[in-house]
Formats: structure tokens, sequence, C-alpha cells
């Protein structure tokens, strides 16, 4: 069975940085697309960020601020946030998708069949 296991998130002043985790177990994790979305209170869940094997992905209010990486050997995948604002304040999810490339699908929860716990960011301003 399929598990992912967030860390990281809290509490952080605007302008400032957080970096979550994301540990998967239990499928083979190198090839596989993982993303990020997040929820904000009252708001429907919202694709902040992915990436497959060709292509990394993003909305455009997260771009020069996020980056998502990955290391296969601990089949963890990393969304590191910089330079905060108090919008990004949200729960956050990490996603591993069925496919290797996303393509056009990047953004739909749908393409997306695992997901952790979530992980509360909040930044105050």
């Amino acid at each position: 069975q399929v598990q992912l296991v967030q860390s990281g998130g809290g509490l952080v002043q605007a302008g400032g940085s957080l970096r979550l985790s994301c540990a998967a177990s239990g499928r083979t994790f190198s090839s596989l697309a993982m993303g990020w979305f997040r929820q904000a209170p009252g708001q429907e869940r919202e694709f902040v960020i992915s990436k497959d094997e060709v292509n990394v992905y993003y909305i455009d209010s997260v771009k020069g601020r996020f980056t998502i990486s990955r290391d296969n050997a601990k089949n963890t995948v990393y969304l590191q946030m910089n330079s905060l604002k108090p919008e990004d304040t949200a729960v956050y999810y990490c996603a591993q998708a069925r496919t290797y490339y996303l393509g056009r699908n990047y953004d739909s929860s749908a393409s997306y069949d695992y997901w952790g716990q979530g992980t509360q960011v909040t930044v105050s301003s």
C-alpha cells in the first residue's frame, strides 16, 4: 500500500522560508510524477507545483519563490518555499501521480492517486 507521509510546515513571518517533505513508500517512486497542492480555509484545493520526467509545472503566484525537488534515494519529494506571503497560508498536500508524464493534466487532482495527510503552513503579516 502506498503511503505519503508529510513533515515540515508551521508558522512563519512574511518573507520567511519553509521546507516541506513528503516521504513515499509502497510503490516505485523514482519514475512517477509528484506534486503539491494546497487548500486555504473556505477555498477549493488548488494545484501549486509538480515535477515529472520532463517538466516542472507551477502556478504563476509561486514562480520564483517555490521549488520542487526530489531525492529518489530517499523516496522523498520536497517543497522549498521562499519569500512567503500571507496568501500562501493553507494546508499543503503532496501527491503522487500514476504516470511519469503529466502533460496538460498536470494541475488536475485526478492525475494524482495518492495523497499525503496535509501540513499546515501559516504565514503571518
